[in-house]
């Protein structure tokens, strides 16, 4: 969109579009590089993907490793990153993360009231050249959303409910993915009752609160719509307010950080070479700034890949008026449970990090345009519902309706499908194996990542008979954390036209853009750690631009 009026209905240096996490770091660092910065939301909320997420955040040498006796290295984090991305992404926008990563952390730290914890999680493939046992992904510490004062109640609520715990405190303290009834019940209630929130809550408020205190302007219910153009330069944005149009001058830049394109079935029909069927994110990422960067020439990147999340449904529960994936841990991770597909075979590691497992969903068969290993169902016995929690019921509640189960394996496989021969023969073998002590067809529980993610009382953490009835057949659902493909952008943020040069004035973060992780995803907070990152060098870069057009 050219500039054909010079009317602007609000002026700034820096437009940021979204409210996440990449967005309000962008938003803080501009402002504190002599920027007046706007932030427009398109929905009532503040947070975005971010508010629903679990708050962790990848950096690799940051400065809380010391806390759990982990060092890490340049040359550790370059060999692992360049390794997940095998060999598909620009290998200066790894360095330029590794070398920036860890200072963007403590920025924040010194200049905002966020304060972070090293987590006791492994990277999600330890055993590759570089990964780490341990202190690379951190998380905020629990945060008092009263600070917020009357923004409180615009902060956007997690898709399902849950309490307000850290997670370290889930995975290691209290084991809350295996025996939930172990999280101090008083811990939870206080935190509650004094409006303390964790995660990715956590997240947004310490950042909110950063913003706020900049008095930095955000415009709630302010969807971007077009990007105004001059000479080739991005000088503003067309919004629309009310259903009323709003133009706002932007003289440094617009940085776009307005998630992924998830929920966009004809985007996802034309990238994406599999089925989310629900995502697990805020149905409005519908990839705005997606189309708006292509409209002005954007090169795009990684298109067909997803930060992948098999989750589960449970029918009648919604989030946004839409229904409610839940995230799969002891289902997938734990003893006593594998995944078939409907010939009954097994088809992958279960106890893999969970971008690795979606990934084997998008598998074709070669007899005909089916996806292999849809549908599918985690497959349990009567010893897994003894001990740990299913989905929302735990093991002393009676078996939910949404569950099939029956008294013997063949009975399961005619109810919901499967092959019952196919079955039987898989649960056979892996019974057998289980004995052994070993997997031998896909190594579950061989990586230091499984038997982290396991249950560590058990006498293998990731194995476990399915051999006493009653058995169940979980339907497994292919969610996502949001897409990972679209506009690519240099080290400077700055958004990169089809020839290869930046579009000026138009700086790009998080989701929105083509990921530096390529098809890998390095451990627990991989998306918020580079949308942090380029959010940082996106408000730097686009007030520097603003000082040079004024």
């Amino acid at each position: 969109m050219t500039n054909e009026s010079k009317q602007w209905d609000q002026e700034a240096d820096v437009v940021v579009v979204g409210s996440g996490a990449a967005g309000m770091t962008a938003a803080i660092l501009a402002h504190d590089h002599g920027a007046k910065v706007v932030i427009i939301e398109r929905t009532d909320q503040i947070g975005g993907t971010t508010a629903v997420s679990g708050g962790g955040i990848w950096i690799p040498m940051n400065n809380h490793m010391y806390e759990l006796d982990a060092d890490d290295s340049r040359d550790d984090a370059l060999a692992y990153c360049k390794a997940l991305a095998m060999g598909r992404v620009d290998e200066k926008l790894i360095e330029t993360f590794v070398d920036t990563a860890a200072n963007m952390i403590r920025y924040l730290e010194d200049r905002t009231p966020l304060k972070f914890s090293a987590m006791t999680a492994p990277d999600y493939h330890p055993e590759v050249e570089g990964g780490k046992l341990k202190g690379r992904s951190i998380e905020p510490e629990p945060f008092d959303t009263n600070l917020l004062g009357e923004w409180q109640s615009k902060l956007r609520l997690p898709g399902a409910f849950s309490l307000p715990i850290t997670r370290q405190e889930a995975f290691g303290t209290f084991d809350a993915f295996y025996r939930p009834w172990l999280i101090p019940q008083d811990l939870a209630v206080e935190r509650m009752e004094k409006g303390i929130v964790t995660l990715g809550q956590a997240l947004v408020v310490g950042l909110l609160r950063g913003v706020l205190d900049r008095e930095i302007p955000i415009l709630l219910e302010t969807r971007a719509k077009q990007l105004i153009t001059e000479n080739k330069t991005v000088i503003g944005i067309q919004a629309e307010q009310a259903n009323k149009p709003m133009r706002i001058r932007a003289k440094g830049g617009v940085v776009l950080a307005t998630a992924g394109f998830e929920w966009n079935e004809k985007l996802k029909a034309q990238y994406i070479p599999g089925v989310i069927e629900n995502p697990n994110t805020p149905p409005f990422n519908e990839g705005d700034g997606l189309l708006m960067a292509m409209e002005v020439g954007a090169d795009l990147a990684n298109m067909s890949e997803v930060w992948h999340f098999p989750s589960f449904m449970i029918p009648g529960e919604t989030y946004e008026e839409r229904p409610l994936s839940r995230a799969i841990s002891a289902e997938r991770n734990g003893p006593h449970v594998i995944w078939v597909n409907a010939r009954g075979q097994r088809f992958v590691n279960e106890a893999a990090n969970y971008n690795s497992v979606g990934k084997t969903f998008q598998a074709i068969d070669t007899d005909g345009p089916h996806f292999s290993n849809l549908p599918a169902w985690a497959i349990l016995d009567s010893q897994y519902r003894a001990h740990y929690v299913l989905g929302t019921t735990m093991p002393e509640d009676p078996d939910p309706e949404w569950i099939p189960r029956a008294d013997t394996l063949q009975e399961l496989a005619q109810k919901v499908g499967i092959d019952p021969v196919g079955l039987q023969k898989t649960v056979d073998r892996w019974n057998t194996m289980v004995h052994h002590g070993e997997d031998l067809d896909f190594g579950k529980g061989n990586s230091n990542f499984d038997r982290f993610q396991g249950d560590k009382e058990a006498p293998h953490p990731n194995m476990g008979t399915i051999e006493k009835g009653p058995f169940y057949a979980v339907p497994v659902h292919t969610g996502a954390l949001g897409t990972k493909g679209g506009p690519k952008t240099n080290s400077m943020a700055q958004v990169i036209d089809v020839r290869g040069n930046a579009i000026d004035g138009l700086y790009a973060a998080g989701n929105v853009t083509a990921s530096i992780a390529g098809p890998g995803y390095y451990g627990r907070g991989s998306t918020l750690g580079p949308a942090m990152t380029w959010g940082y060098i996106a408000g730097i870069c686009a007030a520097d631009n603003a000082k040079q057009h004024t």
